[in-house]
């Protein structure tokens, strides 16, 4: 510059030093992500508002985990504020989880400060590995129930397995399994920015341990897999009395919002969300017609035992209702063999389904 006149010189001084300024405002960029506008693995996240502050990525449609839709077959939930954001359920890959932390960052101008794993299935849980980085410099936490991080030591490696088989390989590229460092339990809280959410309570009932974590400010409960839409509800790891149980439990809570493997709203924010009484109709109907199917004296390896029709066209039920109806009939036959009456269930009667 020793050539330039000294008002140029000045001018340019001033430029430079109001660059390095903002360079040094700048946040950090996130590691494995593009820079804002140039998001990492896809385009932006397609937030949708479910109350002030917090917001929800549903999948594309209800379906089974395929290439098509790389995993994302479950809810993908983030609350926001004063600058902070705690995401919930961040996803079965990678790839997804840095799409959410980078739009938070880029469309909120949110950075998150913590993970909540609301029950150990790979696709809500895979997601973790996007906030491994932060997690080991202490600025993000990652909680779970103590059922569900005892779950995910025992079957995250197989289930990861598995997703990359039926997702693809690239949809699954990077992801890695990042353990929860904090664990939560019923009267427990989790606070972002002002907002404080309560675990409710932690039960046997989808899985191991699923979570209920209540959001008083804004009317959101989040049930994990608890609740679902028109996809067949997956009895694998839990207890179908346990589920129906819960079920009842959300009921008589005054929820507005219902976040599980779906999001459903009650009408005029009053009564109960459309979809808890669908997944307590079906549960209920497993329930009766499986007992109903042993005082008829039938077995339970029969083909099309309790084909249950009604819920033919929902997202897999192909894959999972003869499943279903055995994982039913082992809990309940130790209670039918001590001759006991059947629990009531609340469902309306299927013994039509028995025996076709």
């Amino acid at each position: 510059m020793q050539g330039l006149p000294a008002g140029v010189r000045r001018f340019l001084m001033a430029a430079c030093a109001g660059l390095l300024a903002a360079c040094a405002a700048a946040p950090a960029p996130l590691a494995g992500a593009g820079p804002c506008g140039d998001v990492s693995g896809g385009p932006d996240v397609p937030w949708r508002e479910v109350a002030p502050a917090v917001w929800v990525w549903l999948p594309a449609r209800e379906a089974e985990v395929d290439e098509r839709n790389g995993g994302h077959v479950a809810p993908t939930t983030a609350v926001i504020d004063g600058g902070e954001a705690l995401v919930i359920d961040p996803g079965p890959s990678h790839r997804h989880g840095l799409r959410v932390r980078q739009s938070l960052r880029c469309r909120f101008g949110a950075r998150v400060v913590g993970v909540v794993n609301t029950h150990a299935h790979a696709e809500n849980v895979l997601g973790n590995s996007a906030f491994a980085d932060a997690q080991a410099r202490g600025e993000v936490r990652i909680a779970a129930s103590g059922p569900t991080i005892g779950a995910m030591r025992r079957r995250c490696p197989d289930c990861l397995r598995s997703l990359v088989e039926r997702a693809g390989a690239d949809a699954m590229a990077g992801t890695r399994i990042v353990w929860p460092d904090t664990e939560v339990s019923a009267g427990s809280t989790l606070r972002v920015g002002s907002r404080t959410l309560q675990v409710l309570d932690v039960v046997l009932a989808h899985t191991e341990g699923d979570l209920l974590l209540w959001d008083a400010a804004s009317g959101v409960l989040w049930a994990g897999g608890l609740v679902y839409g028109r996809r067949l509800p997956e009895l694998a790891q839990g207890s179908l009395r346990g589920w129906l149980r819960a079920l009842d439990r959300i009921e008589a809570w005054p929820v507005r919002h219902l976040i599980g493997a779906t999001w459903s709203t009650a009408a005029d924010g009053e009564g109960t969300p459309p979809a808890l009484a669908a997944t307590r109709q079906y549960l209920g109907s497993l329930h009766d017609g499986v007992w109903q199917a042993m005082n008829a004296g039938r077995l339970p390896q029969e083909a099309g035992l309790l084909p249950m029709a009604s819920y033919a066209g929902w997202a897999g039920y192909r894959e999972r209702q003869a499943f279903n109806v055995m994982r039913a009939w082992r809990e309940l036959e130790p209670l039918w063999m001590d001759g006991g009456e059947a629990p009531p269930s609340g469902a309306e009667s299927v013994a039509e389904d028995v025996g076709r």
